[in-house]
């Protein structure tokens, strides 16, 4: 009997029929390894005709290594990367960056998850100084760690910023369907039409078993890049079980169908707890999680039906996370669980 569904993480779900489908019509036969398959050759395409033909796609298993295989192709140990105080390669990537890039990772304090040049700029000093760490590259996420959402004019603003001052700029992609979902626009309007340099795009958490994809939009910015995914452990001997599964994600739109699904949740999940009066929302909820204060006496026991994680100790403030799996039912039984409770 599965579990019941809470609101801890995205990565808590299962993986959607269709891609299940697809990696069974795919086991059959022998095929090439390490890429040179059809299926795989067939997604790399299809990652062509969505960011422009000017791209490089590799895919990988993880969003850990998408991120830190993706910063490693373009900086030195000397450079430092730029991110969010809240961002996953800062907060829960067990020092991977820093481990495997050896740069320094430099943070700024946000409200909402988001950057802006005016937060950067206090760490734009020391160019051409060798005592100082070089600044190279801008990290953001979409959708943010606190579930907000850049508009593409913030991120033109940052990527037009950085490359005025010789930087690059990598998005962290994990909930980026998430994002094309609530911003109603194709994934090329806030990704390759602002001017960003590498992307970290994300499946697991919208649907699929495994697989992340490193896309380059200048292919000039990691001629070697097939290297360091070598030595950096993620090269998929059976790639076609993830280029399967990009196939599968977004033909006819699945992609689409499950962050719709997974932010509607999220909203749905909001409108049942929002007049609640120990409950206060915290963060815009623009995408497919929710950030709230509530009283610390009731956590425990209602995480013990429903898990979901702490944000911040000394606020009380809690995370809840929908996915594309999530009912309506599930968010009536914890609305009415979290109301018994107080």
């Amino acid at each position: 009997m599965n579990a019941k569904r809470g609101f801890a993480s995205d990565n808590n779900s299962g993986v959607h029929s269709d891609i299940i489908k697809a990696i069974q019509e795919v086991n059959s036969g022998h095929t090439i390894g390490y890429g040179s398959d059809k299926y795989t050759e067939k997604a790399l395409q299809k990652f062509k005709q969505i960011f422009g033909k000017y791209t490089e796609t590799y895919f990988v298993f993880t969003g850990t290594a998408a991120n830190v295989l993706g910063l490693s192709a373009v900086t030195k140990s000397y450079h430092s990367i730029i991110c969010a105080e809240t961002a996953h390669i800062n907060e829960d990537e067990c020092g991977a960056p820093e481990k495997f890039t050896g740069c320094k990772v430099l943070t700024a304090e946000t409200p909402d998850g988001k950057l802006t040049p005016d937060l950067i700029k206090k760490h734009l000093y020391g160019f051409d100084f060798e005592h100082h760490s070089q600044p190279k590259i801008i990290s953001i996420t979409q959708a943010t760690e606190m579930g907000t959402v850049y508009k593409p004019d913030e991120i033109k603003q940052i990527t037009d910023f950085a490359h005025k001052n010789k930087m690059l700029v990598h998005m962290d992609g994990a909930r980026i369907s998430n994002a094309a979902v609530s911003l109603n626009l194709p994934f090329k309007a806030f990704t390759t039409d602002v001017g960003l340099d590498i992307l970290s795009f994300g499946g697991t958490k919208n649907g699929m078993m495994y697989g992340e994809a490193v896309v380059f939009f200048n292919s000039n910015l990691a001629p070697d890049f097939k290297y360091i995914r070598k030595q950096g452990m993620q090269l998929a001997s059976k790639m076609r079980f993830i280029g399967a599964q990009f196939l599968a994600f977004f033909e006819n739109d699945l992609w689409k169908k499950n962050a719709k699904h997974s932010n509607e949740m999220a909203q749905y999940l909001v409108s049942k707890v929002k007049n609640i009066p120990a409950v206060k929302i915290t963060q815009p909820v623009e995408a497919n999680g929710v950030f709230a204060i509530v009283p610390k006496q009731i956590i425990s026991e209602l995480q013990k039906e429903f898990f979901f994680y702490m944000w911040d100790e000394n606020k009380s403030e809690v995370r809840w996370m929908t996915s594309f799996d999530t009912t309506k039912e599930d968010v009536d039984q914890f609305a009415e669980k979290l109301k018994a409770l107080l």
